[in-house]
């Protein structure tokens, strides 16, 4: 009984002891978690806690510089508000020029990898943050829901992030490529720039990382470029499209493009001009339908170079149609007369 009772305050002296080291020993986190106010617990958050643990993986950032593309792009031209506008320079059709622009077929000649200068040119400054955007797509419409990519010769000799896109833009390290989720198309963004003193364009450096006759990219399928002016939010405020050509003469090829379109035009007018050529098929079937009535009687103008020609022409005319006469009162005369008696049994018959 003396031993129990010696026993229990050596216990409860032990786990005293044992309680005020525990105390003491708490990490200081803890004790000052209890102690600070309500000012400094929020900027000890601020400071230690990870935000990132607070976002569900599932929910999906707004992304403004990339809205959702369209299935099928719009290719016509809009000014807007603001009279968006480009302007190329004027290089000629010289065969040493790396870019040149046809005003007449609407169309941009370049070389692979080479820069093309485009002025941009708006009435009045657009809103905060709007910037430029540069998508390509296939002109026919056999081929306007695929996606215009760089062949894959090309792509294996890129190393960089986006050796995929066709469209570049040069000389600016804002500039930001994107890929549609949905419809897989890519595109380039730059911002907007006010033009330097003394001008009234600004101006962007787009490239072409493939050509138009690659396999496995283009494979000779002529291509459009649309330049369109948006918000931040991705409204658009205006748009431009050009057709391009990337081969290794632009000079050349456009000189040719350009008189093929001339040579097709003089061939148009002179067709309208002409007198029409006569339908045989219609003026066999206009004198199978008229077996026994006279010819037709439309008449035809023909155009005779020299005096002589046309003396010859016209006796030959004349003669045929004398033939024509003489054979119409001997067709006349041939055809006789039914009988008496014919008429007769026609009458009785019709009689009974």
């Amino acid at each position: 009984m003396e031993d129990a009772d010696f026993d229990l305050p050596m216990s409860q002296d032990t786990f005293h002891e044992l309680w005020t080291n525990v105390v003491t020993n708490l990490p200081t986190m803890s004790t000052q978690n209890v102690s600070l106010a309500p000012s400094d617990r929020i900027d000890l958050l601020d400071q230690n806690m990870d935000f990132s643990l607070l976002i569900s993986p599932e929910m999906p950032t707004q992304d403004f510089s990339n809205p959702p593309a369209s299935t099928v792009p719009v290719t016509s031209d809009y000014s807007g508000d603001y009279g968006f506008e480009l302007r190329f320079q004027e290089s000629g059709t010289a065969k040493s020029v790396t870019s040149t622009y046809s005003e007449k077929l609407t169309k941009l000649y370049c070389q692979l990898a080479k820069t093309t200068p485009i002025g941009i040119f708006v009435t009045k400054e657009p809103p905060q943050g709007a910037v430029l955007r540069a998508t390509a797509v296939y002109k026919k419409t056999e081929h306007v829901a695929e996606v215009v990519k760089r062949c894959p010769h090309h792509q294996s000799e890129d190393s960089s992030d986006n050796k995929s896109h066709l469209l570049r833009v040069e000389g600016s390290q804002l500039a930001q490529y994107f890929e549609d989720p949905y419809t897989k198309r890519q595109s380039v963004t730059v911002p907007y720039e006010r033009p330097q003193l003394g001008s009234v364009v600004t101006t962007i450096l787009l490239s072409f990382m493939c050509n138009s006759s690659c396999m496995g990219g283009m494979n000779r399928r002529p291509i459009l470029t649309i330049l369109t002016l948006e918000t931040p939010e991705g409204k658009v405020l205006g748009r431009r499209c050009f057709e391009v050509r990337v081969c290794a003469c632009p000079g050349r090829d456009r000189k040719t493009e350009e008189e093929n379109k001339e040579k097709n035009g003089t061939k148009q007018t002179k067709k309208r001009k002409s007198t029409p050529a006569p339908d045989t098929s219609t003026m066999k079937k206009s004198k199978s339908a008229s077996s026994g009535e006279d010819e037709d009687k439309e008449s035809f103008t023909l155009t005779i170079r020299g005096r002589n020609r046309y003396l010859w022409f016209k006796a030959l005319n004349e003669g045929l149609e004398l033939m024509d006469k003489v054979g119409n009162k001997k067709q006349k005369q041939e055809i006789p007369a039914p009988s008496s008696g014919k008429r007769l049994l026609r009458e009785r018959s019709d009689s009974d």
